[in-house]
């Protein structure tokens, strides 16, 4: 078995158990091998004096992704969504370790982490397919280039806090509405615990053919999200008073001009997510949103 491991450093990262992880690999002659970055990083911590992680033992792109068969994402879901990116359309699974704080996708504990590379090796666990978003643009590759994909969600948000943005949005060439606010969600089922649920769209269970439109404070009470098959076109025009607005994939960000043309649809790739015997889909809901809790108590 050979690792690809990204990873960054956050508030509550365990130094000294990455070590003992890493160098658990190494006794059991797992090869494995870290993102420069996230080497250099380990490498200036103090509990990897006696073994830092050599030259050999790391990466600089995706020149040599076929020969992994996992990757490994150590950090929060920023950190996993950034590693999706990176190894977009390869097919490989990847395993997400929280050392964050929430953690819907990185939803593997740090001290599950040498449990869960066992399931790996024994071959129990399972894969969940994620449906990913492309975002299509005339002029074409007037934005984000190649790195047009999107695991969680695609945002359109005012760029002046001081004005309201209009979003005129189509399925599948019919006219839906112009959303008047401060901008709109499109989500994936697997983004509907983020950014589309702090703004009052529904929690949809992954694997569901299905993408949501949430708006984003709409200047109209009556507005609502609203689920759609994920077969369908979602075309979007957009009106500004100052003749911008932004738009998000994920955690990147750009301008948008008013007369550039969008369109989303859903990609013809998925991304493999693993789900070893410690997780369940349900379990991190009902922990990460607290349901069930009694407060009285």
């Amino acid at each position: 078995m050979k690792l690809a491991i990204n990873g960054r450093i956050t508030e509550t990262t365990d130094d000294q158990f990455l070590e003992r992880f890493f160098s658990g690999l190494r006794k059991k002659h797992i090869l494995f091998k870290v993102q420069e970055n996230y080497a250099l990083q380990l490498n200036q911590r103090a509990s990897f004096n006696a073994n830092p992680i050599t030259l050999s033992e790391t990466y600089r792109d995706t020149a040599e992704v076929a020969s992994f068969d996992f990757v490994y994402s150590i950090g929060g879901d920023g950190t996993l969504l950034e590693t999706v990116r990176r190894f977009r359309r390869t097919g490989i699974p990847v395993l997400g370790v929280n050392t964050g704080r929430l953690g819907f996708l990185a939803n593997t504990s740090l001290p599950d982490l040498e449990a869960a590379t066992e399931d790996l090796l024994k071959g129990t666990y399972k894969l969940d397919q994620r449906t990913m978003m492309v975002l299509e643009t005339r002029p074409q590759g007037s934005l984000f280039s190649e790195d047009n994909v999107a695991l969680n969600d695609i945002t359109i948000h005012k760029s002046n806090t001081n004005e309201m943005i209009t979003v005129h949005t189509y399925i599948n060439g019919d006219f839906l509405n112009s959303y008047w606010g401060d901008g709109v969600i499109l989500s994936t089922p697997t983004g509907s615990t983020a950014y589309s649920l702090s703004c009052g769209g529904p929690v949809i269970m992954p694997g569901t053919p299905a993408f949501v439109i949430t708006p984003i404070a709409p200047h109209a009470l009556t507005v609502r999200p609203m689920v759609i098959p994920d077969h369908s076109v979602i075309s979007l025009e957009i009106e500004s008073r100052s003749g911008q607005a932004l738009i998000a994939l994920d955690s990147r960000t750009e301008v948008i001009r008013q007369k550039t043309e969008l369109a989303v649809r859903k990609a013809d790739f998925t991304t493999p997510l693993v789900r070893v015997q410690s997780s369940s889909y349900f379990s991190s809901l009902r922990n990460r949103l607290h349901w069930g809790l009694d407060n009285r108590n």
